[in-house]
């Protein structure tokens, strides 16, 4: 398989929104997307408090491979997310120390990586942010191929260049780029309601009740 790139153009997000989406939790955008556009539970952090907010850039890997990630670091933005499908290759990592002195010297904001990554010590003491379903010592091959930029399904969610990729302790949840504006004033307002609610609790009420669940059938 050759190393190829898709010729795409999205819309950039402005640093304002950008700044917005950093106060929203994975947790609450996955609520106004209706539980949907969430990365599956064996996508997680490489240390505790890390997190992650961008518009993504994609990968394909070939099984083991680490060529196409290497190519797509030189090219992304600062700020930009790598999302990288790496064949849910646990046995071999295809992100380490090298490439994460690379990322955070062009500033980029994170990976996320359906495979295996390593040297987790020197990403974590570097406080780069980084998420996969695995962590393995053993390296990879280079130069078999790979795409850059095309739609990846990471965490069986589908990912395009472009989405917004939102991570935190939790996970990561990714919103569609035509969802963007929708969703952050959907989960500030999300954010507001559930302010309101702690505070009823704080006063006294029941949390069923405020959430309108029936009350229970008595067996006798």
């Amino acid at each position: 398989m050759a190393l190829q790139k898709y010729n795409v153009d999205f819309e950039q997000l402005s640093e304002d929104m950008l700044a917005k989406w950093r106060e929203i939790p994975a947790a609450v955008v996955s609520d106004m997307m209706n539980r949907s556009q969430v990365m599956g539970a064996r996508i997680k952090p490489a240390a505790p408090g890390m997190k992650i907010c961008g518009q993504a850039r994609t990968v394909t890997c070939m099984s083991g491979d680490n060529s196409a990630p290497h190519r797509l670091i030189g090219m992304c933005r600062k700020g930009e997310i790598m999302v990288i499908d790496a064949r849910g290759a646990e046995n071999v990592a295809i992100w380490g120390g090298i490439m994460t002195e690379a990322a955070i010297t062009r500033g980029i904001g994170g990976i996320v990586v359906e495979g295996a990554i390593r040297d987790v010590a020197e990403i974590r003491a570097r406080g780069f942010a980084a998420f996969s379903s695995a962590i393995v010592p053993a390296g990879p091959h280079k130069n078999f191929g790979g795409t850059i930029d095309g739609q990846v399904s990471v965490g069986d969610c589908p990912v395009n260049p472009g989405d917004l990729i939102i991570g935190d302790d939790d996970g990561v949840a990714v919103v569609p780029l035509a969802w963007a504006e929708r969703m952050l004033s959907a989960s500030q307002q999300k954010i507001k309601d559930e302010a309101d609610v702690i505070k009823k609790i704080h006063e006294g009420a029941n949390q069923a009740d405020l959430m309108g669940l029936p009350e229970p059938e008595v067996i006798s």
